[in-house]
């Protein structure tokens, strides 16, 4: 997917981890100037404007993405709630907008909705089961709107089991199919990187991970709801 253009430079951190988790790629830019000179060879796949803090430089970038032959859109407007009353006397420099901060939801479901209004972008492949996000192309996982911090084989495995929602897997099978055929550890190495997957879920999600006794593990709930 192209790059959504975001100012102000440096960007908001919470934005820009929302944007992270929700699978968006994007640069941030100070002015118009510097729109132009990072705008990917492809072009812009849309703008995500705050004018929380800049109004006047914020309204100017807007201004000046409306003005180019081949105007950069969709383009959301992040402002601040006592800027709502002046708001429709700029209806034409914006598609939607948020009220800051907003949450990382909204901004999700507002560019979802501008992007299939327009035609525009294409997510990067997720696996979303509840509050859990996984980046398949970027390798990153959250929860809740937080950061996991897993290692290579503990994303792996929770890819694996995410994938497969509702089944139950033996030891045995998980280690042939996260770790290969040619994985010589034992049973236990299972159980290790299980027990780490739970630390990191925190004890709220923890149980996403189900122990099926005798058997082995099962990722979410089962298909019938037993």
């Amino acid at each position: 997917m192209e790059s959504l253009l975001l100012f102000p430079d440096p960007a908001p951190p919470a934005l820009a981890q929302a944007l992270d988790f929700a699978g968006y790629p994007w640069k941030a830019v100070s002015s118009a100037d510097g729109a132009d000179r990072v705008e990917p060879d492809e072009g812009w796949a849309g703008a995500i404007v705050c004018a929380d803090e800049h109004p006047p430089a914020a309204f100017d970038l807007c201004r000046a993405l409306r003005r180019r032959d081949a105007p950069v859109e969709p383009l959301l407007l992040y402002l601040a709630a006592e800027q709502l009353r002046d708001l429709e006397l700029r209806e034409e420099l914006f598609d939607d907008f948020c009220v800051a901060p907003g949450h990382p939801g909204e901004l999700e479901a507002r560019l979802k909705h501008l992007f299939f209004r327009t035609g525009r972008g294409t997510r990067p492949e997720l696996i979303e089961y509840g509050p859990l996000v996984l980046n398949l192309e970027t390798y990153q996982a959250g929860i809740g709107g937080k950061p996991l911090d897993l290692t290579y084989m503990e994303y792996e495995l929770l890819k694996f089991l995410a994938q497969h929602p509702g089944k139950v897997f033996t030891r045995e099978t998980l280690l042939s199919r996260v770790w290969g055929y040619e994985y010589y550890g034992g049973a236990r190495t299972v159980d290790v990187h299980v027990r780490r997957l739970r630390a990191k879920l925190g004890e709220e999600h923890a149980n996403l991970i189900h122990t099926v006794r005798s058997v082995g593990y099962r990722f979410g709930q089962p298909r019938w709801g037993l």
